[in-house]
């Protein structure tokens, strides 16, 4: 999305909370809060400097069981 001129913030919320308002779950899904459904990832850099971090995930968090990734090409 970045390639086609949004910010990285952009791109982000295009990803996260704006669809949650669409499906009217935006106290489930799409932000980074406690609750029930939290699902997180893990990342060295923070996207809002570098959005392409978010396709090299350390590890995902879901439904609160730690997934790692394999640290092949990591920095």
């Amino acid at each position: 999305m970045v390639e086609y001129d949004m910010t990285p913030m952009e791109a982000i919320r295009t990803s996260t909370i704006n669809p949650a308002r669409l499906l009217d779950m935006e106290k489930e899904i799409g932000a980074v809060a406690p609750r029930p459904c939290a699902d997180l990832i893990a990342m060295s850099v923070g996207p809002r400097k570098d959005v392409r971090e978010l396709e090299r995930a350390r590890f995902v968090m879901k439904a609160g069981v730690v997934y790692s990734a394999p640290m092949n090409g990591y920095r």
